[in-house]
């Protein structure tokens, strides 16, 4: 047992599901698993000595009255949205700085420049930084410039959500029925973008001050068949049973050479400067038979239960679980909740 110096009161803040069935929707799958996060939060917590109290967030006016009351010392924020839309991410860590209240995690200026896939375009374009070419629709498409094939998907969502095995696009009729099907899903614009042949990786990043490369991960398609999308679709994803998640392993350390394994651990920690990272991110890349390195993402406050990827590259760098998040307690305690 470790012995803090402060019994911290710690609040684990995480998006609720107001009960609805896992089934009804296969998109509330990668919802759901926020429930067993924040377990492995709360068992760390625990571990190091702190005093760690489950925060399901249903309602934001019952939770604010609850909140006036306990007074936390700090909020443990896994919250990825609120009431099944992702796009409330931002405004829940907003409602935290509103009421003073020091939380772990990125800040709500990059989960939503972050959760734009759009914008974080835009800016990632702005510092050359390259990424695949991509054209945005908000109605069913009339003039398509990208050549073949392409990868369409919700332009504000995250957790692979619309990314499904049928993703990868061939000709103007499949992007047809696939962008008009996800607009009427998603209530929102779809991103079109030109799929990268090649490798996957995933690099995860430890802030602050420095921040570090932890140890690169990537998705091993060696074992799909040739007509099997080599992308980490949301069954790759999030259905274990599935056999595209049993088929894409990750590996991490990945097997990379040196020169690569610096370019790849550089232009990562120019996608997390450049979106204001904090405290812990991932940065999701592509790269083709040439080597070049194409950006897809960064994705702030990953999953960080204990069999998930960023847990995994942390084992790889040598981090003990509990310390990992003991270093989130003290840096959300040591700086103001709006820096």
């Amino acid at each position: 047992m470790i012995k803090p110096k402060k019994k911290l009161e710690v609040l684990i803040a995480y998006n609720e599901l107001d009960n609805k069935p896992v089934m009804e929707d296969p998109d509330i799958i990668s919802e759901d698993a926020v429930r067993d996060e924040a377990r492995d939060v709360y068992e760390a917590i625990e571990k190091i000595g702190y005093l760690p109290k489950y925060f399901p967030v249903l309602n934001v006016w019952s939770e604010f009255e609850k909140l006036k009351k306990i007074k936390p010392d700090v909020i443990f924020n896994l919250c990825e949205g609120y009431q099944g839309e992702a796009i409330h991410e931002m405004h829940l860590a907003g409602l935290w700085e509103i009421l003073g209240i020091p939380y772990t995690g990125n800040n709500p200026l990059t989960l939503g420049l972050a959760q734009n896939k759009v914008l974080t375009k835009k800016l990632l374009e702005s510092k050359k930084i390259p990424t695949p070419m991509y054209q945005v629709f908000t109605k069913s498409p009339k003039n398509f410039y990208i050549d073949f094939p392409v990868i369409a998907k919700p332009a504000c969502e995250d957790a692979s959500l619309g990314i499904f095995t049928d993703a990868i696009i061939y000709d103007f009729d499949q992007l047809l029925d696939r962008v008009n099907h996800l607009l009427e899903k998603y209530k929102q614009p779809i991103l079109v973008e030109k799929y990268i042949e090649g490798r996957e990786f995933n690099i995860s990043i430890l802030g602050n001050s420095p921040a570090k490369v932890l140890p690169i991960s990537e998705i091993n398609f060696d074992n799909l068949e040739p007509d099997e999308p080599r992308i980490t679709s949301y069954e790759a994803k999030w259905l274990p049973s599935h056999p595209l998640y049993q088929k894409t392993p990750a590996v991490c350390p990945a097997m990379v050479d040196v020169e690569l394994q610096h370019r790849l651990q550089d232009i990562a920690m120019q996608v997390f400067l450049l979106l204001n990272g904090r405290d812990y991110g991932r940065v999701d890349v592509r790269v083709d038979a040439s080597e070049k390195i194409f950006v897809l993402e960064y994705n702030p406050n990953p999953d960080i239960s204990v069999h998930a990827g960023f847990a995994r590259a942390l084992r790889a760098a040598g981090i003990e679980y509990h310390e990992f998040i003991n270093h989130l307690l003290e840096q959300a305690m040591g700086r103001k909740c709006y820096d």
